[in-house]
């Protein structure tokens, strides 16, 4: 049970941030999102690597090296969570918050189905009906939006996926060597296509202007929350993954709202009304299943 509620609050510290991070990406306005991504890849195994340096944790590293399926999908990981970062990036560049927040208002009903088909994983009555209220606000936020909603539909089966392999594969190796696996996986790509951006004079940056600096800086900022959902992913269940998974997209949502001023048509306030419907019931759900203090008696734990 301790470890369940570190990995509740490693997961609440992710999705805080992941929330957060419209307001940081707006800052790099003149780079395209590919440039963008390529240096969250580098500067993120910079990062990893001096982690394992100053944890002592190249045994585990090679420890992981030493399996070829937990290898490969980290691999798979990292070009997923590629496309992701994407896709993400892109969005807010053109204004696009509340696509990345629908986005990610409909993956915690693709991570769940995935905890469901693949994990084999149960729902309680409760959940059911939280992930009913999730169902409809989706249905809500994309007839509002009058067509296919690409942006948020590729946030939400990209994470999805990823989150699913990061559950099968998290469970042998340690967070950090895990993103560093993920990362160095990208980087032969990430660091080809920022050399050809220089070759050709359309890279962006360059040491050492501050926003060179501004770019390195999303090698902590990228790491720091995807190691504290790796840290989460190895202790929780998909289904609670896919209940705090609610937490960023309400916060890109008020951003988008109140600080980008994007649209905010009845449809959406509807949809947003219905998501705090569905968080609450998860909530209420999990107080109900948490058991109380030994000796004090407490409620059974249902299926």
């Amino acid at each position: 049970m301790r470890d369940e509620r570190a990995g509740i609050g490693y997961g609440v510290a992710a999705y805080v941030l992941w929330g957060a991070f419209p307001l940081y990406f707006v800052l790099f306005a003149r780079s395209g999102p590919v440039e963008i991504v390529a240096h969250r890849a580098l500067w993120s195994l910079g990062f990893c690597v001096l982690l394992l340096a100053g944890t002592r944790g190249w045994a585990s590293l090679r420890e992981a090296l030493a399996n070829r399926k937990v290898v490969g999908a980290l691999a798979v990981a990292g070009v997923l969570i590629a496309v992701n970062w994407t896709t993400y990036v892109y969005g807010i560049s053109v204004g696009r918050t509340l696509d990345a927040a629908l986005g990610y208002f409909i993956n915690p009903l693709a991570v769940a189905l995935l905890g469901i088909l693949v994990l084999g994983e149960r729902l309680s009555r409760l959940q059911w009906v939280a992930m009913g209220l999730g169902a409809a606000a989706v249905a809500v936020l994309v007839v509002g939006y009058g067509d296919v909603p690409i942006i948020a539909l590729t946030l939400a089966v990209s994470f999805g996926l990823y989150s699913l392999v990061k559950k099968m594969a998290g469970a042998s190796v340690a967070p950090v060597p895990g993103l560093a696996i993920e990362t160095a996986a990208i980087a032969p790509v990430a660091l080809g296509y920022l050399g050809w951006l220089s070759v050709t004079g359309q890279a962006t940056m360059g040491p050492p202007t501050a926003y060179w600096l501004l770019l390195a800086s999303t090698g902590v900022v990228t790491a720091v929350p995807l190691l504290l959902f790796a840290a989460a992913a190895r202790r929780v269940s998909m289904v609670t993954i896919a209940i705090l998974q609610y937490l960023a997209p309400i916060g890109q949502f008020l951003l988008g709202w109140l600080v980008f001023d994007e649209p905010m048509p009845p449809a959406r306030w509807a949809g947003f009304a219905l998501v705090w419907g569905a968080v609450a019931a998860f909530v209420v759900d999990a107080v109900i299943r948490q058991p109380r203090p030994s000796g004090t008696g407490g409620f059974a734990r249902r299926a």
